[in-house]
């Protein structure tokens, strides 16, 4: 067969998604690549196996529904013999691809891989900032060795994740805003005011359920999927808004005009987690990547990447409850 891994790996995309434009767009590459690709498997094949429909995406043939249905058995036997080879290697590999939670790369991840490669050696790293869905999708078709998350939405699985911090949700707040006077905040009183909310797949759902719960609906003054924005925007007067991570460096420090307060309701905490494609075996260099984000937060503690009360801050690295 003269189809690369890649190659089927860009048609099971198309396939998936149900658009050349998205596949593209989801694995960081041209149109020609993706074009060429099928071109190659509808060769092989000796039959069409997607029906192009201009400005409605595609459509999978009969036919090219048997091929993606091999395809992803192959994909999957593949991704398996990986993770049993990489598992034998002691050391850092080369290259390290690595997806997290888009605000995350800003946030901390970037310090946090610099230390990274310092203690390993040179490395060459790939990194993916996308959203929740996004992340499973890498991890599920192997475009990324680890992803660092929230565990919000669909799981990533017992074996395939490791907790390393709780995150609760708090306030931010424009220093303007009454309730900055307060040294803390209801989500009842939260409610009152405009909400700006960061509306990234899984998140927004997971922010807005906390007003349902014990509170009203607020009014959406303004929505964005950038956790920068969310703070300009808050900033500038359009509302209130919810967090989880407080930024944990000098560069992404907040500005005059903000004021972030903790929560007085006990919600669940969301799970800052590494979640890798290994499972049980994994390999050193993965175990040494979860450590070292690990010891980052215990070397932070509470107070350095959280908001919350004093006598919640003291279970922020206990599960064994959870």
């Amino acid at each position: 067969m003269k189809l690369s891994l890649r190659q089927i790996r860009y048609v099971c995309e198309v396939a998936r998604l149900g658009s050349i434009r998205a596949a593209c767009s989801s694995l960081h590459i041209s149109q020609s690549s993706v074009f060429a690709a099928i071109t190659l498997a509808e060769d092989e094949l000796g039959a069409a196996i997607f029906d192009r429909r201009p400005a409605r995406g595609v459509q999978m043939t009969p036919a090219g529904e048997r091929f993606v249905l091999a395809a992803r058995v192959f994909l999957e036997a593949n991704m398996e013999f990986g993770r049993m080879v990489n598992g034998l290697s002691k050391g850092a590999p080369q290259s390290l691809r690595i997806g997290c939670f888009q605000p995350f790369g800003s946030l901390f991840l970037a310090e946090l891989l610099k230390q990274y490669s310092d203690a390993v050696g040179q490395i060459s790293i790939q990194l993916f900032e996308g959203d929740q869905n996004q992340l499973h999708d890498w991890l599920n078709t192997g475009t990324v060795d680890m992803v660092v998350t929230y565990n919000i939405g669909t799981s990533f699985g017992s074996d395939a994740h490791t907790p390393i911090c709780k995150v609760p949700p708090h306030a931010i707040l424009s220093a303007n805003n009454p309730l900055a006077q307060q040294a803390q905040i209801s989500i009842a009183d939260l409610a009152k005011y405009p909400l700006v909310l960061l509306d990234l797949p899984q998140t927004s759902t997971y922010l807005m359920t906390l007003f349902e719960v014990l509170a009203d609906r607020p009014k959406i003054s303004l929505t964005t999927r950038s956790y920068e924005t969310v703070r300009s925007a808050v900033a500038a007067g359009f509302g209130v808004s919810i967090l989880n991570m407080r930024p944990t460096n000098h560069a992404m420090a907040d500005g005059p005009h903000l004021v972030r307060r903790p929560l007085t309701d006990d919600f669940p905490a969301p799970h800052l987690v590494v979640a890798d494609i290994y499972g049980a075996s994994k390999p050193q260099f993965v175990k040494t990547f979860i450590q070292m984000v690990r010891q980052y937060f215990l070397t932070l503690g509470p107070t350095g990447f959280a908001l919350t009360t004093p006598e919640r801050s003291k279970g922020l690295f206990d599960f064994s409850k959870s």
